[in-house]
C-alpha cells in the first residue's frame, strides 16, 4: 500500500516544505485511539504468581466476586474467653461471677458451641482451676460475626482496579486460586531519524512510560531516515501497538508519516496540541500506530495525551491520564491561543500556588524535570488569569 487512507482530509497529505493545513482536534485523536487501540485478552494469573505483576502495577481484566461468607463462621474477635453473654449478667469487681462454660480463646478463632461473646482477659480473674467474670458482655461483644467482612456474592473489586497487598491477602483468604489480569501489550518503540532526534533520550523516556502504563518493550533503532526501512520496521510482525518517535514534521527528512502510510494507513497527521503538534496516528497492518515528534518534550507530551492512552486501553487499563489531580490557584498569568490544547508545565510557589515553569512554546525536558506537574489549557480558552483556579495534574513523586 503505497497511498494513505485518510480519516478526515489530513492523512493523505505530504506536509514537507508545506505545513499543516489543518491540525485535528485533541478529543478526534483520542476517539479515534479509544476505537482502534481495543483491551486485549486478560490472562489468569495464579495468586501465587501475582507478587511480580504487582511491580508491575497488574489491574483486574474482570470484577472479581467472593465465592463465600468470610469470616465463613462466627470467631473471636480478640483474645479472651468465650462465653454466654446471659452468664455474665451482673459481673462487676465488686460482683465477681463463675463462669463454669467459659473457654480461652485467641482472636480468630472458632466460636465454640453455645457461646456468643468474648470477655477480654481483663475482665476475667482465675479463682483456682475456675474463672470468674468482672464484667459482663453484651450478645455479639467480642465476636466477628459470620459474613461481617464480606458476603458471599459481594463484587469485592471492580475490573480495572489496580490490586494491592492487601487484596491478595483477601482473595488467599476466600481461597480464591487466579484472578483474571490485563494483558501486557507488545509494544514497539521504533526511534526514527539520527541524532538530532535524541534517540538516546526518547528510548530511554518511552521504554519507562510503556512500562508505566503496562506494556512490554521492544526497541528498535536508531534508524536511518529512509522511509523504506522505516516502512519495514512498522509493519514486522510480532506488536500489539507501534509508536515511532522523530520524523513527523515538515523538513524534507520528516518521512515517518508516509512511512505509516506505505505500511497500512495513515489515518490522521496534525493534532492542535502545543508541544506536539506533528503527532501522527494510523495503522501499520492491523496493530494501531502512534507516530511522535522528535523533540523531547513534544515526544513526552503527544505520548503521555495520545500513546499512553492506546497502550494502557490496549492493558485493560484506565485510559485518563495517571497522573493524580488536585486543585490549584495560578500565582502567574498563562498565556494561551484559542485553538490549541497547550499543556503548562507548572510548578508550586511556597505560597502553595502555581506558576510557569516553562512555556509551551519552548523545547527541552528541564521545564519538565523542574515542574510539579502540568495544566492543560482547553483549546478554546485563551489563558488563565491570575488567581484562577485550574487542575494541576502531580508528576510521580511531586507531594500532594
Amino acid at each position: 500500500m503505497t497511498a494513505a487512507r485518510a480519516g478526515n482530509g489530513t492523512g493523505n497529505r505530504d506536509v514537507r516544505g508545506r505545513g499543516f493545513p489543518s491540525r485535528v482536534a485533541l478529543s478526534a485523536m483520542e476517539g479515534w485511539i479509544d476505537a482502534a487501540a481495543v483491551p486485549l485478552p486478560p490472562r489468569a494469573v495464579a495468586l501465587a504468581d501475582l507478587a511480580p505483576a504487582l511491580a508491575e502495577g497488574a489491574v483486574l481484566a474482570e470484577p472479581v466476586t467472593a465465592p463465600g461468607d468470610w469470616p465463613p463462621a462466627d470467631r473471636a474477635a480478640r483474645d479472651g474467653v468465650a462465653v454466654a453473654s446471659s452468664d455474665t449478667l451482673g459481673a462487676g469487681s465488686y460482683n465477681p461471677v463463675p463462669l463454669p462454660g467459659a473457654v480461652p480463646v485467641a482472636a480468630g478463632e472458632p466460636m465454640p458451641p453455645g457461646t456468643d461473646a468474648v470477655l477480654p482477659v481483663e475482665c476475667i480473674q482465675a479463682d483456682g482451676p475456675f474463672i470468674e467474670a468482672l464484667g459482663s458482655a453484651a450478645p455479639g461483644e467480642g465476636v466477628e460475626g459470620r459474613g461481617e467482612g464480606v458476603r458471599a456474592g459481594t463484587v469485592l473489586l471492580p475490573a480495572g482496579h489496580r490490586l494491592r497487598p492487601q487484596d491478595l491477602g483477601l482473595f488467599a483468604a476466600l481461597g480464591i486460586a487466579a484472578l483474571p489480569i490485563g494483558a501486557r501489550p507488545r509494544v514497539r518503540i521504533v526511534l526514527a531519524g539520527g541524532p538530532r532526534s535524541g534517540p538516546e533520550t526518547l528510548g530511554a523516556m518511552l521504554s519507562a512510560l510503556v512500562a508505566r502504563d503496562g506494556g512490554v518493550v521492544e526497541l528498535v533503532g536508531p534508524l536511518p531516515a529512509d522511509r523504506a526501512g522505516l516502512a519495514a520496521a512498522y509493519a514486522a510482525p510480532g506488536a500489539d501497538l507501534l509508536i515511532s518517535a522523530g520524523r513527523t514534521g515538515v523538513g524534507e527528512d520528516d518521512v515517518a508519516p508516509l512511512a505509516l502510510a506505505d505500511a497500512g494507513e495513515l489515518a490522521l497527521h496534525g493534532v492542535a496540541l502545543r508541544p506536539g503538534d506533528s503527532a501522527a496516528l494510523g495503522m501499520a497492518g492491523t496493530v494501531p500506530a502512534l507516530l511522535l515528534p522528535g523533540e523531547p518534550m513534544a515526544c513526552w507530551t503527544a505520548y503521555e495525551l495520545l500513546a499512553g492512552r492506546a497502550v494502557r486501553r490496549l492493558a485493560g487499563r484506565d485510559s485518563a491520564l495517571p497522573h493524580p489531580a488536585v486543585v490549584a490557584v495560578t500565582a502567574r498569568k498563562l498565556v494561551s491561543e484559542i485553538g490549541c490544547t497547550e499543556l503548562y508545565r507548572v510548578r508550586r510557589t511556597v505560597e502553595g500556588m502555581v506558576e510557569p515553569a516553562a512555556s509551551p512554546h519552548k523545547p527541552g525536558l528541564a521545564g519538565a524535570v523542574q515542574a510539579d506537574g502540568f495544566v492543560l489549557i482547553p483549546a478554546e480558552s485563551e489563558g488563565v488569569p491570575v488567581g484562577a483556579t485550574v487542575t494541576l495534574r502531580c508528576f510521580d513523586g511531586t507531594s500532594l
